[in-house]
This record gives structure tokens, C-alpha cells and sequence, in this order.
């Protein structure tokens, strides 16, 4: 969503105000229309960088924190767009470190302390509207964006093609163990006393005979 505030002087200066934090905002709206500024206000960072390019603000005033677009990648779109576009971060104080990386990165002329406010602004002012470093995180910008879902994985099906080779012959199956022998039964004592009975009985038959 945008949000235009005009003021009757056309040549006035505009200021691109970039949040989702509605009492930031409407502070802001009330500074710079005190200041005779144009006021656009966009709630997304995709929206703020359609914006930039088609009102070229003199000044953007930008979260980190918004939706769609993180504060940092819409200041880097917007520097690819315009060299020479004004943006000053604004972040609370546990976002100080990330702030100060974004700055440096976007080529931002300052960032802000939530809540912004009319002092802060004047304080730091000359800063604001003072001179634009260069933007040295242009040259990571592709790398901001993650790749499309379906594309990521057409790479990796590519990347992770597994040539299929002939299955490996199964190795040759163990010879089988030889039958085993039946064991051979012995003699039990039975037999043996059985055969030594008859040999006694005969021995006795004769003996008789020979005898009579």
C-alpha cells in the first residue's frame, strides 16, 4: 500500500518513508510535512523499490525489517537503479551490528535508531542529506536471492546423476560338502556273548560225542 502526502509547492522535495510500523510512520509523515516535504509510504520492500523507480525520491527513509524484501536487498535494488538514491536505514538498537553492516553495504548516508524521532532527525541532519558513498554490496546482490524452488532441484538432479553400470555377476556358489559316511555300527556286547555261547555249545557237543 502507498500513501501520498502533497503539499501545494510542486518543487517540493519527496521522501519515501518504508515501514510496517504505523506510529513510526505517522511520526515521520508529521516531521517532514512540518519540513514542506512530499511524502510517499510504502508497508513492503518490493513496493518501495517499484516506487523508487518510478518517483525517484530525493530521500529514502528505510526499515530492515519489512516484508517481502528485507531492508538491505531493497537499498541494494535501489542502488542498481539510481547511483545516486539517498537512503538512510532505520533499525532498533539490537539491530545496531546488522544496521551498520546493511549501511556500509548499500552505500547508505546513515541509519537511524528506532524510534525516530524529530530530534534524532535533526540531529543527524547534515549527515542525512550530506555526501553518498559508494554501495559495495551491489557487487553480492545476485547472491541475495535464493534460487526458485524447481530450479534448485533441476541442479541438484543434474549434479547428482548416477551413471547405472551392469549389475556385477554373482559370485559362484560354494561347492556342497561331500554326503558323510553311515557310520559303521559295532558290535554290541550282546552279540558278542551270543556268539560266544554257540562256540561253546558245540565244543560241548562234541566233547560228549567223543566221549560216549
Amino acid at each position: 500500500m502507498v500513501r501520498v502526502t502533497t503539499t501545494d509547492d510542486p518543487d517540493a522535495k519527496l521522501v519515501l518513508i518504508v515501514d510496517n510500523n504505523p506510529m513510526g510512520t505517522m511520526r515521520l509523515n508529521q516531521i517532514f510535512t512540518q519540513k514542506g516535504w512530499r511524502i510517499e509510504i510504502c508497508e513492503d520492500g518490493d513496493l518501495a523499490v517499484d516506487t523508487y523507480v518510478k518517483q525517484r525520491p530525493h530521500l529514502v527513509l528505510l526499515s530492515l525489517d519489512i516484508p517481502t524484501m528485507d531492508g538491505h536487498t531493497a537499498a541494494l535494488e535501489m542502488r542498481e537503479s539510481d547511483p545516486d538514491a539517498r537512503i538512510a536505514f532505520m533499525a532498533p538498537r539490537t539491530q545496531r551490528t546488522l544496521a551498520a553492516d546493511a549501511t556500509h553495504s548499500a552505500g547508505a548516508v546513515a541509519w537511524l535508531e528506532k524510534p525516530v524521532t524529530q530530534s534524532i532527525i535533526d540531529d543527524n541532519w547534515e549527515m542525512i542529506m550530506g555526501e553518498i558513498p559508494e554501495a559495495p554490496g551491489l557487487e553480492d546482490l545476485d547472491e541475495l536471492y535464493p534460487e526458485d524452488v524447481d530450479d534448485m532441484r533441476a541442479k541438484r538432479d543434474d549434479e547428482e546423476v548416477v551413471e547405472v553400470t551392469s549389475a556385477m555377476p554373482l559370485p559362484a556358489p560354494l561347492p556342497a560338502p561331500p554326503p558323510e559316511a553311515a557310520p559303521v555300527k559295532k558290535k554290541g556286547p550282546k552279540l558278542k556273548f551270543l556268539f560266544l555261547l554257540i562256540i561253546l555249545g558245540a565244543i560241548g557237543g562234541a566233547a560228549y560225542y567223543f566221549l560216549a
